[in-house]
């Protein structure tokens, strides 16, 4: 009776299978059988089973696998594949943020390795963050199966599902947050802007002024800014007297756009050149009597918003600072928040 003979046993060497191919592989430390050939059962009694050997993952950072290369013993003999530093998340996902150079042949089975170690230890998501000046590892990762995310001017964000079942990553940011502000003086004069470029520039429209919120800038704050970066004029914020969502608006992005009340607390303007062609104040009726707003249906009704406010004092929604579990500020926009705060005390 013949079985399976191994006529040859070698060990797995990560590095080697790894440059051999861009398809991740699993990484286990041990033996393979390369051919078989038939031998008569009793050549093989007496010979003791080959045992692969254990295996420990060790995270370590670019500098480390330049150093000590890709694997290595400890003390007990345990071989240790040594892996890309990753912090896990709340997602069941990881995390790596390259900060290290690392060439191209040393990243590649680093990776792999590392996603094989992932995999078993069940994780979903990997993000890995990588600084422009390592854009050179992106051919790398994109062949093994990581998709753009988001960028930034001094990063791009890559990400991979790893399990097999429908991927739920997040998408990237949707929407772009604009503010407009309606500024009104004593007088029932608004504070509007003639663009030196953008949509309406050459057609006479005067306008509020507008412009985005910064990351990691409050709405409250990004209008006051606004203001002053573009006609020079001091002013409080009071409330937020509407807000309007559009879509496919900005590079296929949506877009929130907050108009928020002023009170200014100076009148002199003294106009940015580089985006405003003039700026001056305006009687509110004159404002909403332009023909480009009474025929646009948005403009018409906001205008109409900021008569009523001027008027008759059109309740907005204020901004109430607080903060949130982890005692990071915020704000929230309502109605009376000091009703609110004081009805919440008598109770």
């Amino acid at each position: 009776m013949f079985v399976p003979r191994l006529r040859s046993i070698q060990l797995f060497n990560p590095l080697l299978i790894a440059n051999r191919s861009s398809v991740p592989r699993s990484v286990v430390q041990g033996h393979f059988l390369s051919t078989f050939a038939p031998c008569k059962r009793k050549a093989l009694e007496g010979s003791a089973p080959r045992v692969p050997f254990p295996i420990r993952y060790r995270s370590i950072t670019a500098s480390s696998a330049l150093r000590q290369g890709m694997a290595e013993k400890n003390d007990s003999g345990i071989e240790q594949i040594q892996l890309l530093d990753g912090i896990q998340d709340s997602y069941g996902g990881v995390t790596v943020e390259m900060k290290e150079h690392m060439d191209a042949d040393v990243f590649a089975p680093l990776l792999r390795a590392s996603i094989s170690s992932w995999k078993q230890l069940g994780k979903k998501g990997v993000w890995i963050k990588l600084p422009i000046e390592y854009s050179h590892l992106v051919d790398i990762m994109v062949k093994d199966g990581f998709r753009y995310h988001h960028a930034e001017p001094n990063y791009l964000m890559l990400v991979r599902w790893l399990p097999e079942t429908p991927d739920t990553i997040p998408v990237n940011a949707s929407h772009r947050v604009g503010v407009g502000a309606f500024v009104v003086n004593e007088k029932k004069e608004v504070l509007v802007v003639q663009e030196h470029s953008g949509r309406f520039q050459g057609t006479g429209v005067w306008k509020l002024p507008t412009g985005v919120v910064n990351e990691g800038e409050d709405i409250c704050h990004a209008v006051v800014r606004e203001v002053k970066e573009e006609t020079g004029v001091d002013a409080k914020f009071v409330e937020v007297l509407c807000f309007r969502q559009s879509h496919k608006s900005f590079f296929t992005k949506s877009d929130l756009f907050f108009l928020c009340v002023l009170h200014p607390e100076s009148s002199s303007i003294d106009k940015q050149n580089v985006e405003i062609e003039a700026a001056k104040w305006m009687p509110i009726e004159d404002y909403a009597a332009q023909p480009f707003v009474v025929g646009n249906k948005q403009f018409n009704f906001m205008a109409k918003l900021c008569s009523k406010k001027a008027d008759q004092g059109y309740p907005g929604f204020a901004a109430l600072p607080t903060t949130t579990g982890s005692g990071k500020r915020t704000y929230i926009y309502c109605n009376n928040p000091d009703n609110v705060e004081n009805s919440a005390s008598s109770m």
